[in-house]
């Protein structure tokens, strides 16, 4: 499979997208008035400690204090932290943590809508090949990596570098690489782990001791692998900065790494600005002539697969497999691109035949393999649902290019005129019977004005007849479909 990673900057907003094989997988955006949070490390202070739900509030000097939950605590005795005991038999997270007590924390979720960024003080450092972790003395590979041997030997190089200070996890980008480069990144690991200890020692609460590299490098250390054809970058100064990464840490990409310059805007070109307004679109069509519908609230993502158009060719529970197997493949490719979190229900149209409702959780995981967020998935429940999760570290497509809708008050949909027509009428009555005024103007929007003048033109004679006073109508153009006014005269 080839894979292509674009990058296009603007003086305010970056935007990284991964093609595999000529369609987009995913797109990350980071706007400069709104930069993601994930993986820096802070020294924050406990503000409030929660017993009932095993949590504390963490001032990190951000707006919303941060959330930190005792299950993302661990070993927090160790000398860069606060002295606090803490054992796996722990109960209570006020063994552990006091009010204003300083505290190393590192941010696992960036804030999302009203919620305050989630913590951990459990260190991760990333690098191209590892991961170190400071509380942690144990060696993991990446489970990507099927080749046992391969697996085996990345854990003795790593074993045998290692000083034993810390435990390190082998990416999956480590795969086939030399003892030398990843001798290289321990070495890198090891002084930027030195620097934060220095940095939590000499810090005052609430400033940041690490920031994580900016998106366009983070992708370059994160993406990039083997499969990576090319990686277009259409601004030069951030061409020179990932030139200037790529020579130190992956040389071995740098004849991939080229810079965009045509008349053509980069996104345009692979097509990518159309495919991302269909990602902010509740419907998504498929093929076969189904469509999926994808409704994302607070709480969960729901995902209703139907046949729409297509009628198949030879009866229905093969018109149904064949459209829940093309829908896996979409709503895989769905997830990464509008970048949904947390629980996601999917509802599969019914099927009869067992196997068939495990080939289309079979394509599902298929599809999903290439995916960087970690995710689980149940099987095919008796009503056809099928559960899953998918960790939510970074606000989805749709929350960071969108705003709620002012007219509907994100419901989603808007009262019809007939039923505008019936409140203000509503609202006639109700003020007739309080203030008794000798007449009434009405200002609305103009499709409700013309609703009251042509279909319900007999209900407002009637009105009248009844009242015994006049009712006028003004048309307010910057009135949306549900705003009115009964103005009493």
């Amino acid at each position: 499979m080839s894979e292509e990673i674009l990058i296009n900057i603007n003086h305010r907003e970056t935007r990284v997208a991964i093609v595999e094989n000529g369609v987009l997988q995913e797109l990350l955006v980071e706007r400069f008035s709104r930069v993601g949070l994930v993986g820096n490390i802070y020294k924050g202070k406990v503000v409030r400690v929660l017993p009932g739900m095993q949590a504390a509030f963490v001032d990190i000097g951000l707006e919303k204090a941060a959330f930190l939950h005792l299950n993302d605590i661990l070993n927090v005795s160790n000398d860069y932290l606060s002295q606090v005991e803490f054992h796996e038999h722990t109960e209570s997270i006020t063994e552990i943590l006091k009010d204003g007590q300083e505290i190393a924390v590192q941010v696992i979720k960036d804030p999302l809508g009203t919620k305050g960024a989630r913590l951990t003080t459990r260190i991760a450092l990333p690098s191209r090949f590892l991961v170190f972790m400071p509380d942690l003395s144990k060696v993991g590979v990446s489970q990507r990596i099927e080749d046992l041997e391969e697996k085996e030997r990345l854990r003795h190089i790593v074993e045998s570098i290692s000083d034993h200070k810390g435990g390190y996890i082998v990416r999956t980008a480590a795969e086939g690489v030399a003892e030398e480069e990843i001798r290289k990144n321990m070495e890198y690991l090891s002084k930027q782990w030195q620097t934060i200890q220095q940095g939590i020692k000499q810090s005052s609460c609430g400033q940041i001791i690490y920031d994580d590299l900016p998106l366009y490098l983070r992708s370059l250390r994160d993406f990039c692998s083997h499969r990576t054809e090319k990686v277009k970058i259409d601004e030069r100064e951030t061409f020179d900065k990932a030139i200037e990464f790529i020579e130190k840490f992956m040389p071995t990409m740098r004849d991939r790494v080229e810079f965009y310059q045509t008349e053509r805007p980069l996104f345009d070109l692979y097509g990518i600005e159309d495919e991302i307004q269909k990602a902010l679109q509740r419907k998504v069509q498929l093929k076969s002539g189904g469509h999926l519908v994808f409704d994302q609230t607070e709480a969960m993502t729901t995902i209703d697969v139907n046949t729409g158009g297509f009628v198949g060719h030879r009866n229905l529970e093969e018109t149904i497999f064949k459209t829940n197997l093309e829908a896996a493949t979409t709503i895989a490719r769905q997830l990464r691109l509008r970048n949904l979190g947390g629980i996601i229900i999917i509802d599969f149209i019914d099927m009869q035949a067992e196997d068939h409702k495990q080939q289309v959780i079979s394509a599902l995981e298929k599809a999903l393999s290439n995916d960087h967020t970690k995710y689980t998935i149940s099987e095919v429940s008796s009503l056809g649902l099928v559960e899953m999760t998918r960790k939510r570290t970074r606000e989805s497509l749709e929350h960071v290019l969108c705003e709620p809708c002012p007219v509907c008050n994100s419901r989603g949909s808007v009262k019809t005129a007939e039923t505008i027509c019936y409140e203000i009428i509503r609202e006639i009555l109700r003020a007739e019977r309080a203030y008794n005024p000798k007449s009434y103007l009405v200002l609305a929007s103009q499709s409700v004005v013309d609703k009251l003048l042509d279909e319900e033109s007999t209900s407002l004679a009637h009105l009248e007849e009844i009242l015994n006073k006049s009712i006028r109508f003004q048309v307010e153009s910057l009135y949306q479909q549900e705003q009115f006014d009964v103005v009493l005269m």
